[in-house]
């Protein structure tokens, strides 16, 4: 049932982020709104195939989301010659950001957060 429920959220999140992509042009919700939500589906698509235990799981996440953008400080794209292709770069990324970081901190800390409500809110049933 797990793997369910983490297969919904995660395409739920996921048609935002398309949608944010699409249609969203502004100076908040797209770059940042959008970079905590991208940590938050990573995770979800993880707890589709580990539904259970790995108990770093948000801090994992959240070092991949900060080896993705330190890579974009070494243009990872232009290296790997991919830069050209648009579906690509978007999801390498292209420019290395603090501020991304930043909200890749807040989407670890939202999935840690939503564990230990799913854990702790078990135990008071």
């Amino acid at each position: 049932m797990d793997r369910i429920k983490n297969a919904i959220i995660f395409l739920v999140i996921f048609l935002l982020e398309v949608f944010i992509a699409l249609f969203v042009h502004d100076k908040f919700i797209r770059p940042y709104v959008g970079d905590i939500l991208v940590v938050v589906l990573v995770y979800f698509a993880v707890r589709i195939v580990i539904p259970q235990g790995c108990r770093f799981l948000p801090l994992y996440v959240f070092l991949f989301a900060f080896l993705v953008e330190v890579l974009q400080y070494f243009h990872l794209a232009e290296v790997l010659g991919v830069a050209d292709n648009r579906f690509l770069r978007t999801i390498l990324g292209t420019t290395f950001d603090v501020k991304d970081i930043v909200c890749y901190a807040v989407g670890g800390l939202a999935v840690a957060l939503y564990e230990c409500i799913k854990k702790y809110g078990r135990r008071v049933k």
